[in-house]
């Protein structure tokens, strides 16, 4: 069978379809995770390090101020030198200093630099001047002197305090290291608690649809490779759903399809047979011929037409098989000569209670073939009268009619019949073979021939009304396309 070829290629192929773990969505997903939660920390990082900054730098200024409240209240003299150089060195400051109604006060002071390099008005500092305070002493902070000052808690009083920025920006780095490692630990731990549960409810799911479809691949012929839906409601759970629906109707085809393609061995197998036997049979009708009954030289054209067609038929059995009919050998026909060929062929007895009627004009022609369009319309006439012959009351009309018309460069055939109508499950698959048969046994060919060879003269088969009492199918049989260049020469031959 050709589909052999098929399934073993995309066997072969799906058996090395591997995803490597560097490629995989897990992967992909734990360092997109990583990344992400990194890029947030940033965000992090750089306010602390800022609000660690202020925070360092108000708690000197605090400190500061109270020892400045002790001394702004005691004797000027109250503290010795050791005392001030004491404090000084507990507060790590050069100075601290206090302003009260405009006038400034020098309250201790070890050493007076030689200039301050930064002033830090911690009383107005807005965010973006914090952090760029704060990465300016990061980066180039060390040896320099900085004037811290603002007001301390209710009072009215303004503290200054002067302190070297090395201890400050000493404190800030283990800060920020601090910070740093802990931006690091806080994006594994979230991406390993964001990957467990992503991978159960996304990962796995879809590894397994993956694994599915790679063994449905592998033996699709198998029942037990089909997926078993989870029965979840969200988007994997409809994946899941449509996967396995897919992979069971897929399973259904290929098993329509086998059985086809053995049907199709047999019925060769039987056409062999069948074609020896017809041709001993024609062998047989050709003497008839010689007979001098009345009788028999009435009957033999028609038997010998009739065994003709099926050993024609018989001789496109395999094209069928291959899903190719020949191509129409297309001449103007006579159609209602055609139409009396098809009640013939029939073989209706004289006193059957089915009516045949030939409504087609006499001077109507067709662009066809005249032995495809006797198949065509010969499926649908069979079809009509054994619809109508399976009905025993003999109350019932039983009338199977022919018309046409032409418009234009198109013809169009109605097959009428008064039997019971179609079922709904023969409308719902009019042409499909093995599943579109109006009676029990048959097999739907009869439909499925006749839309292909309606389909290769351009034309097309469809039921237009199908109720108990009134079936009615159109043929349409549009004329060949004339060629351009063929029209012209001969035109110009007939002038």
């Amino acid at each position: 069978m050709p589909a052999t070829g098929t399934d073993t290629h995309v066997s072969e192929h799906a058996s090395t379809e591997e995803v490597p773990l560097t490629r995989g969505l897990s992967t992909k997903l734990l360092a997109i995770t990583v990344v992400f939660v990194m890029l947030a920390e940033i965000f992090i990082f750089v306010p602390s390090v800022s609000n660690f900054r202020l925070r360092w730098l108000e708690e000197r200024l605090a400190t500061a101020a109270a020892v400045g409240i002790v001394l702004v209240e005691s004797e000027p003299d109250s503290l010795s030198r050791e005392v001030q150089d004491e404090v000084l060195m507990a507060l790590g400051a050069m100075a601290v200093a206090v302003r009260d109604e405009g006038s400034s006060r020098l309250l201790v002071v070890t050493e007076v630099p030689p200039q301050v390099d930064v002033h830090v008005d911690l009383g107005n500092m807005s965010m973006p001047t914090a952090i760029q305070e704060a990465f300016d002493t990061l980066l180039f902070g060390g040896n320099r002197v900085l004037r811290v000052f603002g007001p301390v808690g209710e009072s009215n009083k303004e503290f200054e305090v002067l302190i070297g920025e090395s201890a400050l920006r000493k404190a800030m780095l283990v800060h920020a290291r601090n910070v740093a490692a802990l931006s690091l630990i806080i994006p594994l731990i979230t991406a390993m608690l964001v990957y467990a549960a992503i991978n159960r409810m996304m990962i796995r799911p879809i590894r397994a649809m993956t694994r599915s479809m790679l063994d449905f691949a592998r033996t699709p012929d198998d029942p037990a490779r089909i997926i078993s839906p989870s029965g979840r409601d969200d988007e994997i759970g409809v994946a899941e759903r449509e996967l396995a629906s897919m992979q069971t109707q897929l399973q259904r085809t290929l098993a329509e399809q086998k059985h086809l393609a053995d049907l199709g061995l047999a019925v060769s197998k039987i056409n062999h047979d069948m074609r020896n036997t017809l041709a001993a049979a024609q062998l047989i009708s050709d003497r008839l011929t010689t007979v001098e009954d009345p009788v028999a030289q009435n009957f033999v054209p028609k038997l010998l037409r009739a065994i003709d067609r099926a050993v024609s038929y018989t001789e496109g059995v395999l094209s069928y098989g291959r899903t190719q009919e020949a191509p129409p050998r297309r001449r103007r026909v006579r159609l209602r000569q055609v139409v009396e060929e098809v009640h013939e062929f029939l073989g209706l007895d004289a006193g059957s209670d089915i009516e045949l009627v030939n409504a087609v004009a006499p001077d109507l022609e067709v662009d066809a073939d005249s032995e495809q369009l006797f198949r065509i319309l010969s499926n649908l006439s069979r079809n009509a009268v054994q619809a109508m012959a399976a009905d025993k009351d003999t109350a019932v009309v039983k009338r199977l009619s022919i018309s046409a018309e032409r418009t234009g460069s198109v013809c169009r055939i109605l097959i009428e019949d008064t039997g019971p109508g179609l079922p709904p499950r023969a409308r719902e698959n009019l042409f499909t073979p093995f599943i579109g048969s109006a009676r029990s046994g048959g097999t739907g060919l009869g439909l499925a021939i006749a839309q292909e060879l309606a389909r290769l003269h351009g034309g097309s088969i469809e039921l237009l009304e199908s109720r108990g009492g009134h079936t009615v199918f159109a043929v349409t049989i549009p004329d060949q396309p004339v060629e351009i260049g063929a029209a012209r020469s001969a035109i110009r031959r007939r002038a």
